[in-house]
């Protein structure tokens, strides 16, 4: 950023933009508003004198103005909007003001990037959130169904649900009034809906897995227990499918969110719950596949044919996980720690033996 003449700071809307410019020179600041789209902002870039360093928060607008100034040569940078410092006596935001912070931190290099994906990534990353969104849709309708039989008295003698059996049974259920037969009715056709949607989602990202651009980190992913072709092709997606990117495995565990919180000040010092920062899908992800970890380490039929083809080192990576995560989970369980903390603690080292996997040589 060596000789930058205007740093420039965005907050973008859906219908407006507030930008603030800072010429380093006359130390001048420059205030603009634009209305929507993005060719306000980039023609106002392109009159200010260079080179320029610009910025805005991520959000749900997107990254179109990153792509498009770094097709047009400015240095744009998406800001994690988290990390962004912040007064705690400030009690005025306004977009103004919000637009001059971020070029006073970005002259000041007090911003925290984030890690814009490339084009192909993100589209593949929306279809895995949206099957995710279509589980969440799914379990609210099963439960919908669920809870009106509760109303109604009607519980299902078996402790397993949404099985072929249990499917005929509510296909059997009746009700004297035609209002709740019609209501059931609806629910059913919501849980059956969601079901083959979500089974298409799944079967188109299975397909699009198997693409070479993923395929290579997938299937050593694959190599591991509890992870399968969905959980490894989601998880990649959401590490931007650019594991080295992280220089350290903790550091993986930090950004998943995965490490408890510190409060240090003097003498005392406090850990309390995980931090849940970065991706919740990933996060959840790791935790559900931890949960095999509980069970004695062992090569079944299943696994050993998702690790077929895969070099010694990355098998020898997923049995020393085997080994670690289960020890980890019987000493933290016999020390009486709670199921869900031993659990989040063998994520966390899970998501360290995943990053060996998906960076070795």
């Amino acid at each position: 950023m060596t000789g930058t003449m205007t740093w420039v700071g965005f907050d973008v809307h859906a219908r407006s933009t507030e930008g603030a410019a800072i010429d380093t020179m006359t130390g001048e600041l420059t205030r603009l508003r634009f209305g929507p789209g993005i060719e306000g902002p980039l023609a106002w870039l392109s009159e200010l004198p260079g080179p320029v360093r610009a910025c805005y928060e991520a959000g749900p607008t997107g990254f179109g103005l990153y792509r498009a100034a770094a097709a047009a040569g400015v240095g744009m940078q998406v800001i994690a909007p988290g990390k962004t410092p912040r007064g705690p006596s400030d009690r005025v935001k306004t977009d103004r003001k919000d637009a001059e912070l971020l070029a006073r931190l970005l002259l000041a290099g007090s911003l925290t990037r984030v890690v814009v994906p490339a084009p192909e990534v993100e589209a593949a990353r929306e279809l895995t959130r949206s099957h995710d969104a279509c589980r969440r849709d799914l379990m609210t309708a099963r439960h919908r169904v669920s809870k009106m039989l509760l109303r109604h008295g009607r519980v299902y003698p078996k402790p397993t649900t949404w099985t072929m059996e249990h499917r005929r049974w509510l296909a059997a259920q009746q009700f004297s009034e035609p209002a709740s037969e019609l209501v059931f009715a609806d629910l059913l056709a919501s849980v059956d809906g969601l079901s083959a949607r979500k089974a298409q989602i799944a079967l188109r990202l299975s397909e699009l897995a198997t693409d070479e651009r993923w395929w290579p980190t997938v299937a050593r992913l694959r190599a591991f227990r509890g992870i399968d072709t969905l959980t490894a092709f989601s998880l990649h997606l959401e590490l931007g499918a650019d594991w080295r990117r992280f220089e350290r495995a903790p550091a993986l565990g930090a950004w998943l969110g995965l490490t408890p919180t510190l409060s240090q000040s003097g003498e005392s010092s406090h850990q309390g719950q995980i931090t849940k920062t970065g991706s919740a899908l990933a996060r959840r992800l790791l935790v559900e596949s931890a949960w095999h970890y509980a069970r004695q380490p062992r090569l079944g039929a299943t696994l050993a044919q998702r690790q077929e083809g895969q070099p010694d080192h990355i098998l020898q990576i997923s049995n020393r996980a085997q080994q670690r995560l289960h020890r980890v989970h019987t000493r933290m369980r016999a020390r009486g720690k709670a199921h869900n903390v031993t659990v989040v603690a063998c994520a966390r080292e899970l998501s360290c033996f995943l990053w060996a996997a998906a960076t070795a040589d």
